[in-house]
């Protein structure tokens, strides 16, 4: 999208534009110059270190080289909410943030915080997205999100030669699923690395264990909390994650060591040097990690399978997402718009997606951007799913219970693995926890 005085079909006008197809036709020529943003600094913020940092500053840069903006990421840690909120109040706001919850999001916007997105965001979202990604970024019928980058987080990592030397296929219910980590154990190496120092890996694993045991309808109930966490199908579920956490065998270092494992630490225990497990759960993302930092070949020495079904259940499949927001307080408002409407076009997407680790929800990116067979089946997977997905519970919820690091439910789950022997206990809490931050 270029700048140009006339309307596209399906879309509205566009007043500072990048070549790129973001109501999924041709690109748009130029009318205004190769750099319309040239002398301009753009400043986005989100939560990405590492190797998702340094593949986000591709996509940046791509931005940079079409409109001449200058950009700068600023990391904000898990804690995006506060650190956002503190920005704005010194006066010092970023232009676009990438959000990761819903729940940030809804406050966000509540806030006053948010712009709604252009009408040419709008009409890419219309064209490029299924309805569900649109549902996640609008409050009050009113579009403020983008989702740029998805997450497939029912998927368990292995090493092939891990599970081959211990004699173990991939299994297909939980239970076999525990069995086989105790056959691998039994080989000598620990069956999974945890990522418990970071609260969300946990969140996420309580959310496939519910979405497959308890269903579909009564995960909509809780994530809006319209059911307790006392229910009894959230102890149940708390009890069948407690099987994997009070087994010491199975997790590298035992739950000590897990809470002092952050997820890039999980990836490495598995996919590092020096194996210390043979699986870690975690989000396609981490394809990323094993390629960037340790050489992994995805599809050969780095396999997944589908997170297992749970007490006879359907095999879950719960996604993620990071959606980009314009912030009113920001000093660059044509900047951000602008990268907002180059988010929503295949062409941003293709960025990341040659450098891994990433998953797009634009369906009108080609699935050959993906540069192996592993991750392009997950995208497909992902994109085919359509509206049937169910979104991360801890991420519809308010950010001071599902999304702040020492508090709500990152910290009593992370309680919960320290000491799993009381589910209802624990189920107690998170119902507190909960109450509290949904009334506010």
């Amino acid at each position: 999208m270029m700048r140009r005085t006339t309307v596209l079909t399906g879309c509205t006008a566009l007043v500072l534009a990048l070549t790129a197809t973001a109501c999924g036709g041709d690109d748009v020529s130029a009318g205004g110059g190769d750099k319309p943003l040239g002398g301009q600094t753009l400043t986005v913020a989100g939560v990405w270190t590492g190797s998702e940092q340094k593949n986000f500053q591709k996509v940046l840069d791509a931005f940079a080289e079409k409109t001449g903006a200058k950009t700068q990421f600023v990391s904000t840690g898990d804690n995006v909410s506060t650190v956002v909120g503190s920005k704005i109040e010194g006066g010092n706001a970023p232009d676009v943030v990438m959000v990761p919850q819903v729940g940030v999001l809804q406050q966000f916007a509540k806030s006053g915080w948010l712009k709604p997105l252009s009408s040419t965001a709008q009409s890419a979202v219309a064209a490029n997205f299924a309805p569900v990604w649109k549902n996640y970024g609008s409050v009050d019928g009113r579009l403020y999100g983008l989702y740029f980058k998805a997450a497939h987080k029912s998927t368990v990592w292995y090493s092939p030669d891990a599970l081959t030397q211990a004699g173990v296929a991939q299994p297909s219910t939980f239970a076999e699923m525990l069995e086989a980590g105790r056959t691998v154990a039994d080989s000598g190496l620990a069956a999974f690395s945890v990522a418990g120092q970071d609260g969300w890996t946990l969140t996420d694993w309580f959310e496939n264990v519910y979405l497959s045991q308890a269903g579909p309808e009564k995960y909509d109930a809780l994530a809006a909390h319209e059911l307790k966490w006392t229910d009894p199908s959230v102890v149940k579920a708390l009890t069948t994650l407690g099987e994997l956490f009070k087994d010491k065998q199975l997790i590298a270092g035992g739950r000590k060591g897990a809470l002092n494992t952050d997820f890039p630490g999980s990836v490495e225990k598995v996919f590092g040097p020096e194996a210390e497990a043979a699986m870690v759960y975690e989000g396609d993302f981490v394809a990323g990690v094993a390629k960037d930092q340790f050489g992994r070949k995805i599809g050969e020495d780095a396999k997944f399978y589908p997170f297992p079904a749970v007490d006879g259940g359907t095999a879950p499949v719960v996604s993620g997402g990071d959606a980009a927001v314009v912030l009113k307080d920001g000093k660059n408002a044509a900047a951000a718009m602008a990268f907002v409407e180059y988010l929503a076009t295949p062409e941003a997407a293709a960025v990341w997606a040659e450098a891994g680790g990433f998953l797009s929800p634009n369906k009108k990116l080609d699935a050959n951007a993906y540069t192996d067979v592993t991750t392009r089946a997950t995208a497909k997977s992902l994109v085919a799913a359509g509206d049937s997905v169910r979104f991360d519970m801890s991420d519809q919820a308010p950010a001071a219970f599902g999304g702040t690091k020492g508090a709500g439910e990152w910290k009593i789950l992370q309680d919960f693995l320290r000491d799993p022997s009381n589910p209802q206990k624990t189920a107690s809490a998170l119902e507190a926890a909960a109450a509290k931050a949904y009334k506010g």
